[in-house]
């Protein structure tokens, strides 16, 4: 079973508070993926987001848990901002860890 976050109730329709998407981080989706839950960030109405508000969400997440981050984590009902913002984001991340690991 997949825990449901519905940003719009926390953000209203455009997602840039920093501190929400922190307090989300460390309050929710941290814990549900230390137990290697699912989750599912629904956007639906949302109109945009600032790449602070998503990088304040999963960049934390993505570099403690990696794989496990990114197979669990589903983004539902993104417009097309918020997509491309999420998949900005997601790759960076990407990069960021693969140029880590190749330091090693």
């Amino acid at each position: 079973m997949s825990m449901i976050i519905k940003i719009k109730n926390l953000v209203g329709d455009f997602a840039e508070n920093k501190d929400v998407a922190k307090s989300l981080r460390i309050n929710k989706i941290m814990p549900i993926l230390a137990e290697s839950k699912e989750l599912v960030l629904d956007f639906s109405g949302v109109s945009g987001t600032t790449q602070s508000f998503i990088h304040a969400l999963i960049s934390e997440p993505i570099r403690r848990f990696r794989d496990v981050a990114l197979e669990k984590i589903h983004y539902k009902n993104c417009s097309d901002v918020v997509k491309e913002v999420i998949k900005t984001v997601s790759e960076y991340m990407q990069e960021s860890l693969d140029s880590e690991n190749y330091e090693e």
